[in-house]
């Protein structure tokens, strides 16, 4: 059951949004070359607490997960796609790496949900197909956004999940045929505020006109999942971790929105 949000929610959804946007910035800046995973899980945790807020994937149990997640922050490097665990086996950061930061807080009982790929050492140090594979997912992200702003012009109906995912898929088009990046199979965005995950599903594929309309009021979470190579992913022994299957690299750009009677706003717009 997909649930509108007042505007009382709006506002303090808004409010978890600014202070998500603080901590991944921080976290941006906090991954270095040396930096170890456990540190930036500790970070994650000290600037949510600090900020009078709780991390909201920390004891959080997905539908069909083993067990709850073990941690604040997912942290996904390299051939890692989503849902990487920072605290059971920590690890070291190194230049070059290409490091997701996702993460979720509750502020007033209220839930949003964003993430960021950066490169350790700067992006500087990546080489160029790691360029490219950020530009794709960032542009991915911004078009979905974009759609969801214009509505009212371009889905004067009301703009639906299949719309969202076709908007992913033909952003990604030039990349998939120059460099063969596809979207991760299976995995993409949802609907959030009073839980981490709410209907609807929100795709990186899709075509126009198709699945549930978001009306003014919803709240969702857009996530364009990017893989170098195939879009064949597997998981982990451990029931959280998931990998590309042919090694390669992929990355993640996640924004919590609401759609509103003129457009959308971004509630997780990152500041410093």
């Amino acid at each position: 059951m997909i649930q509108p949000k007042t505007q009382a929610d709006i506002d303090i959804l808004r409010q978890g949004g600014h202070i998500l946007g603080r901590i991944l910035s921080a976290l941006d800046k906090a991954t270095v070359p040396g930096v170890t995973s456990l540190e930036l899980e500790n970070l994650a945790r000290k600037l949510t607490s600090e900020a009078g807020a709780v991390p909201a994937f920390l004891g959080y149990t997905p539908h069909n997960a083993p067990r709850a997640y073990p941690a604040a922050l997912c942290l996904s490097v390299n051939d890692v796609v989503v849902h990487g665990i920072p605290n059971e086996k920590p690890f070291t950061i190194k230049e070059g790496d290409i490091v997701t930061l996702d993460m979720g807080i509750s502020y007033k009982q209220r839930i949003v949900d964003s993430a960021i790929t950066v490169v350790a050492g700067g992006e500087a140090s990546a080489d160029e197909r790691a360029k490219k594979l950020l530009q794709a997912g960032r542009e991915c992200l911004d078009a979905a956004v974009l759609a969801c702003k214009n509505w009212p012009k371009d889905f004067p109906g009301g703009i639906k999940t299949g719309d969202i995912g076709n908007t992913v898929e033909k952003a990604l088009e030039y990349y998939t045929k120059t460099y063969g990046f596809h979207c991760a199979d299976g995995l993409g965005g949802h609907g959030v505020g009073f839980a981490v995950h709410e209907d609807p599903f929100i795709p990186n594929f899709g075509k126009p006109g198709q699945g549930p309309v978001l009306k003014p009021g919803m709240v969702i979470a857009i996530e364009p999942i990017i893989n170098e190579g195939s879009d064949d992913i597997v998981v982990e022994d451990d029931g959280y971790t998931i990998k590309t299957r042919d090694g390669k690299r992929s990355v993640h750009f996640e924004h919590t929105i609401v759609i509103t009677e003129d457009g959308a706003e971004v509630l997780t717009e990152r500041s410093v």
